[in-house]
């Protein structure tokens, strides 16, 4: 199986191309000349290919990050892989950056991970247990690490408030994660039920 994944909804790009469970490349892009790293997708996603003698055709999955995170993100990565999903005829998974982060905190600090991401307003994404509990206050966020004994995953802009680790300051390696959980639920993959993961609606104008 030939799985092809991407994601454009954090801070850098991430691309990974796998055959039969063996990653034939991995990239990470960030933004360059003023230009927001998904400008970058398209070309990236042909190069990786290119170098690895890949045809689009042979993609059996599309892997993508659905959110939260940037907005414009979001939406050039589920546009991307719903558009190539459709054209190859081949299955596509969306799978939330919460729960990537989570398997990256995971493998690095041990069970019982917590991943709190800025969704501005004062206010966090937030997961836990296992499940996306939604945009949370953060006094309540900090009350659930409190009480709860969790390793936490966060940002830099909520490290300061919240502690932990920022994501933003390790070397993840959360374009190969996305992978590897969406070829666990390729079962699943169907490109016309992928849609972006807005848990809060995105600003007017975004």
């Amino acid at each position: 199986m030939i799985t092809l994944a991407f994601d454009t909804c954090l801070d850098k790009m991430y691309a990974v191309l796998k055959r039969d469970g063996e990653i034939l490349a991995s990239r990470i892009v960030e933004n360059k000349n003023n230009k927001y790293h998904s400008a970058f997708l398209i070309s990236t996603l042909q190069e990786i290919m290119s170098e690895n003698n890949i045809k689009p055709k042979d993609v059996n999955l599309i892997a993508v990050n659905i959110g939260p995170g940037s907005f414009t993100g979001i939406r050039a990565c589920v546009t991307v892989a719903r558009v190539m999903a459709q054209q190859l005829n081949c299955k596509a998974i969306g799978i939330s950056s919460l729960e990537i982060l989570a398997k990256a905190g995971i493998k690095s600090l041990g069970e019982k991970i917590l991943v709190a991401l800025d969704a501005r307003k004062n206010c966090a994404y937030l997961y836990c247990d296992n499940e996306i509990k939604g945009a949370v206050q953060l006094e309540k966020v900090q009350d659930i690490i409190k009480s709860g004994n969790y390793n936490v995953i966060t940002d830099d802009k909520l490290q300061p408030i919240l502690g932990g680790t920022s994501y933003q300051k390790e070397n993840y390696p959360l374009g190969e994660i996305l992978a590897d959980l969406a070829e666990k639920k390729s079962d699943e993959g169907n490109w016309r039920t992928l849609k972006p993961l807005y848990i809060q609606p995105p600003p007017m104008g975004a």
